[in-house]
């Protein structure tokens, strides 16, 4: 993507005006993001992929502690680790009906590509471990932007296995370090279809020296 801009010195409040020409499509492809696991192959590899992880790396890190773990599964070895998802699953959910067993499988199976969202806390250190874990909330959200923006897409999924163990172990994520979900990886099937999101006005609100108050609050 390419930027124009135009400086022109003429100190002051106008000293430097930089013109972006393209601002304006960068930030409505942001807006455009939605996640999905309507997923169909490519899923992004090599240095591709590095690339878009790169982006989860520059979210915010107060004492730059680095607590992202991104491990990936892709090609022959999504059947297997579907089944260790399944696994943990029951160990951790035994109660779990078996058509949401077979769903997850076969999603996980025939997924483009897993990216497990591993967590390195240090839960002894001065930043707290909230901190510790918006940092790793925030890379998430860099990548799914990140592959939105190379035209690829993807979505967020939690569980029950992310507490057991045994799965933790083998994405290399060893007691007191945790798994914060999976993103499942792809081309959307349908690229044109973006959900619908609320007008931000009720979200937001202008401070003015009074308590702020939200639209969104009001019954």
């Amino acid at each position: 993507m390419q930027f124009m801009h135009a400086i022109f010195p003429l100190g002051g409040m106008l000293g430097a005006i930089h013109i972006s020409i393209m601002s304006k499509s960068v930030l409505d492809t942001l807006l455009s993001r939605a996640s999905t696991d309507q997923l169909v192959e490519p899923a992004p590899s090599g240095i591709e992929l590095e690339r878009i992880l790169s982006a989860g790396l520059r979210a915010p890190d107060h004492g730059r502690l680095r607590p992202w773990r991104y491990t990936v599964i892709a090609g022959e070895y999504r059947t297997a680790f579907a089944d260790q998802v399944c696994d943990a699953v029951i160990r951790q959910a035994p109660d779990t009906p078996d058509f949401k067993l077979k769903k997850r499988r076969e999603k996980f199976r025939t997924i483009p590509a897993i990216i497990a969202l591993g967590f390195h806390v240090q839960p002894e250190g001065k930043i707290p471990v909230s901190e510790q874990e918006a940092a790793v909330a925030a890379g998430a959200m860099n990548v799914l932007n990140a592959l939105h923006f190379e035209g690829f897409s993807g979505v967020w999924v939690t569980g029950a296995f992310q507490k057991d163990q045994q799965l933790l172990e083998s994405l290399g994520l060893t007691t007191p370090h945790r798994l914060e979900g999976f993103l499942l990886v792809g081309t959307p099937s349908n690229p044109e279809l973006s959900k619908p999101r609320p007008d931000i006005k009720p979200y937001m609100a202008i401070w003015n020296g009074k308590n702020a108050s939200f639209a969104a609050d009001e019954d």
